[in-house]
This record gives structure tokens, sequence and C-alpha cells, in this order.
């Protein structure tokens, strides 16, 4: 079994526990409005923000037997650069004040994530970074087009309210198929686990982080 095809497999529950967020349902079935959209992308802001320098500390941080990666992650770092912006106009065009949302605190569920994966990358092993990557992006190519196809159909906001959601969901498609290159080529056991690992964990805390933009917050697994 290839390594990505691991990974796929080895997270398939959890990956589960994210789709079960019931704010999810609520949209396809239009039971959202205007906060729910904006809580959203005042949640995603602040795990975006933090992409960059998280690429950044995981390049860093490579063992000689990674540093092959290194090039990889400059890329993703230029094609990530700035994303948080994107957000922030996204707010801008509903109503938002983008330097309110910039300098308020992330919730509890997003503050949680963004330190599980600062954490794992500066105490274990960098390379679990990719989980996060696997995690996030996997999420838009599945689910972001047609997210914001929904939510403009629901709210009727202008197409520059939705720029995060689009992009993420065109661009995610072709990153999705260079990750899946990046982690054939994990030869180390403990590497390819530490980003199963990773991934696992993230599943569980991204689907908290979408739930609470509803004001649902936590949720217990079953």
């Amino acid at each position: 079994m290839q390594p990505f095809d691991r990974l796929k497999k080895e997270t398939e529950e959890s990956q589960r526990y994210l789709y079960a967020a019931p704010i999810l349902d609520d949209v396809a079935a239009g039971r959202f409005d205007l906060t729910t959209y904006t809580g959203f992308l005042r949640n995603a802001y602040h795990h975006v923000r933090h992409t960059v320098p998280l690429m950044m500390a995981c390049g860093s941080r490579l063992p000689e037997r990674l540093r092959w990666m290194q090039g990889s992650i400059k890329k993703y770092i230029v094609e990530e650069f700035g994303h948080e912006q994107w957000i922030l106009e996204d707010l801008e065009a509903c109503g938002i004040e983008a330097r309110e949302v910039a300098n308020s605190p992330p919730n509890f569920e997003t503050e949680l994530l963004v330190s599980y994966v600062y954490d794992y990358v500066a105490r274990v092993n960098p390379v679990g970074f990719f989980g996060m990557v696997h995690v996030l992006e996997g999420t838009s190519t599945a689910i972001a087009t047609e997210t914001a196809r929904l939510a403009q159909e629901k709210l009727g906001l202008p197409d520059n309210a939705f720029h995060y959601l689009r992009s993420h969901g065109e661009l995610d498609q072709e990153h999705v198929v260079l990750f899946e290159n990046l982690i054939n080529q994990l030869v180390d056991p403990e590497d390819l686990g530490a980003v199963i690992h990773v991934a696992n964990r993230v599943f569980r805390l991204y689907g908290d982080v979408i739930q609470s933009a509803s004001g649902g917050g936590l949720r217990h697994a079953a």
C-alpha cells in the first residue's frame, strides 16, 4: 500500500467525525444565516494566518533525512502567502470591519487547533504538520466551492464575499496531487506515522472549529 493510501485509510474514522458536523447538514439544507458564514470566516482567519508561520517552523526543524522536503515547503509558502487577507476582504464584503477581526482573539476551538499543531511540530516531529495539510486541503477540495454556491444563493452576497472559499476550492485540487506525491516519498515509518497521527487529531479538532461557527461548540466523540 502506498503511503498516501495508508494515510487515507487510517484516518477514515476521524474524517467521518468532521463530516458529521451538524453545521454541514444545515448549510446543505439552507438552515444558516449571515452570522454563521461570518463566524466561519472569523475562525478561518485565525487559523489561516498561521499557515505560513507553521510551514516555516516545519521547514526549519526538518532533520537531515527530510531536508528534501524544503523545496516543496518553499513552494507551499509562496502559494499560501497572504491568504488570510482574502478572508478579511470577504468579511468586509459582508459588512464586518477587517481591523476588528484581525485584532480579535481566536475562539477556543480554533486556538486549540493551532496550538496543537505548533506543539507537535516543535516537540515531536515537524513532518507531522502535513497531517494538517491533508485535512484542510482535502476538506477544501470536497466542500469549499459547493459551500460558496449555497451560501451565496441563501444570503445574496456579492461574488467578492467568497474569494477565500472559491479560490481554495480551485487551488487545493492541484495541491492534493502535489501532496499525494510528497507523502508517497516518505520512507521512514515514523515520519508517515507522524502525518497520520496529526491528521487524525486535526480531523477532530477542525470538525469542532467548523461546528463552532454556528455557536455549537465542542461535540463529544461517539
